[in-house]
């Protein structure tokens, strides 16, 4: 896969030499990032023969949320926000373990509801309305657009969580666990693996990220409303997939998830 992805640069760039100038590299980065965000948040539920396909609805919801928020109150700091976000994702995400861990649901019937649910609270919450350029708070237009070292915030968030969840996946027991119940599953509750906690941290993390995606979704278009982000849930599913993260669970690594998002 890193080989096509340097075919295809190299071949793009042939013909349109703009390409590879550093400018459009650290736009496609900052492009990419709320991708990348989500794809690690996607990337532990299929590890464990999930898939959350809320993560889109949870990314507008907590935007529409954090839009309202600073609209009613002018006042919030962007510590707030920050805070704010993850934690209401956080809470979305950990709505879908429940139903999974709880009542033996498939994830797949699960989040196909709960993406429905979202997506019309996000209707209920503004009255159907949109959140427009004037009303986002400053604080929220102002953080994709601060930069350190050249490279815009986004990009150093989405490095933060891919580094984040690297740690997580090869150096902590728990995402170790992660990949023990997603090879095998009656295998890893005879090894006394905790399986529901296990589900419960991959899909409360994948709420996290999501909402954390959804303040930088909305700084960055300066916008929230009811369809926000429709269908990016099938983005983030890809770029795992095609970074070699098997459906079947217990395969994949971050790198691989990198590379799929970079090749999308």
């Amino acid at each position: 896969l890193a080989v096509i992805i340097a075919v295809i640069v190299f071949a793009v760039g042939v013909r349109a030499p703009v390409f590879l100038t550093w400018r459009n590299g650290a736009d496609i980065l900052n492009d990419s990032a709320i991708l990348f965000i989500l794809a690690m948040g996607q990337m532990p539920v299929l590890l464990t023969r999930g898939v959350d396909l809320s993560v889109a609805a949870n990314l507008a919801l907590t935007g529409m949320l954090c839009a309202l928020a600073g609209k009613a109150l002018p006042g919030l700091p962007q510590p707030v926000f920050l805070a704010l976000a993850p934690a209401v994702g956080a809470v979305l995400g950990a709505v879908n373990g429940v139903l999974v861990t709880r009542f033996f649901l498939p994830s797949i019937v699960v989040t196909l509801g709960t993406m429905s649910v979202y997506r019309g609270a996000i209707f209920v919450a503004s009255h159907g309305a949109w959140v427009s350029d004037q009303d986002i708070h400053p604080a929220i237009k102002g953080l994709p657009r601060e930069a350190l070292l050249g490279l815009p915030a986004p990009w150093w968030i989405a490095a933060a969580v891919v580094a984040a969840m690297a740690w997580l996946l090869r150096w902590r027991r728990e995402g170790r666990e992660l990949y023990a119940y997603g090879g095998n599953a009656v295998a890893a509750n005879y090894a006394g693996v905790p399986v529901r906690r296990r589900l419960m941290l991959a899909y409360t993390l994948s709420g996290a990220l999501a909402g954390r995606a959804g303040l930088l979704w909305v700084g960055r278009y300066s916008i929230a409303f009811t369809e926000l982000a429709s269908g990016y849930e099938l983005d983030a599913i890809a770029a795992c997939v095609i970074g070699g993260i098997s459906i079947g669970g217990g395969v994949g690594s971050v790198g691989g998830a990198v590379l799929g998002v970079l090749f999308i």
